[in-house]
């Protein structure tokens, strides 16, 4: 799952950052309003945390753009101002939901689990492919009733592909989905990654056909047809 972190204060940027990559998000963080709506714009995200107050275009311009738009990825609004009416205003502009720094670093996620269980949210409670079953909020991923252990990047990557089970992704939309925007990639890691999830998810259930498909100059698929 992927998060876009919209923050002007680069410690506590980089803090929440932190934080959500251990939590097995992947981030990408913005500093300023124009840059954080081109990358809203130009990416996928499950859930959008915007400050209010960003240099260049304020959190509730971008909001409104967003929706405008059509661009219906949950929002999370972070700013230190309290006032009833500046949360009233800021979910009026289009946000789901609003958190008044200083805040809990377990709210914030708090937060951000209600909000990709939102059933207008790509995520769902569980993700099926055949008999392969992956659960985004508890992490847990198991194959015809066999517990999987994942790193933390081989769950993303499987999380997307189940995600669009059936279609063909080519390395560039995982590359765009499962690492950060400014990660820096080697041209094979994306084939290394696949490798390592197919010696965990098809390797040992050798009773079943293989999930992940290879089909050379495209991309790769998981699917269990």
């Amino acid at each position: 799952m992927r998060i876009l972190l919209v923050e002007d204060e680069h410690r506590i940027a980089n803090t929440i950052k932190k934080g959500l990559e251990q939590e097995r998000w992947t981030v990408d963080v913005c500093y300023t309003g124009p840059e954080g709506l081109d990358m809203a714009l130009a990416e996928d995200y499950d859930v959008i945390i915007l400050d209010l107050m960003l240099p260049g275009l304020d959190g509730l311009a971008i909001c409104k753009d967003l929706r405008q738009k059509q661009i219906h990825t949950p929002i999370l609004i972070l700013t230190a101002k309290s006032q009833m009416l500046d949360k009233v205003v800021g979910l009026d502009a289009g946000a789901d939901d609003y958190l008044t720094k200083p805040f809990a670093f377990a709210e914030l996620l708090a937060r951000i689990r209600a909000l990709v269980r939102r059933p207008a949210v790509t995520v769902s409670d569980k993700l099926l492919v055949g008999n392969l079953s992956l659960d985004p909020q508890s992490f847990e991923v198991s194959r015809d009733g066999t517990k999987i252990d994942l790193s933390h990047k081989e769950f993303a990557l499987l999380a997307y592909l189940m995600r669009n089970a059936h279609r063909v992704l080519t390395k560039d939309q995982i590359t765009a989905q499962v690492w950060n925007y400014d990660a820096n990639i080697l041209p094979n890691t994306v084939e290394v990654y696949i490798r390592n999830l197919r010696q965990k998810i098809d390797v040992p259930f050798t009773k079943y056909q293989p999930l992940i498909q290879t089909l050379r100059g495209f991309g790769y698929k998981l699917s269990d047809t």
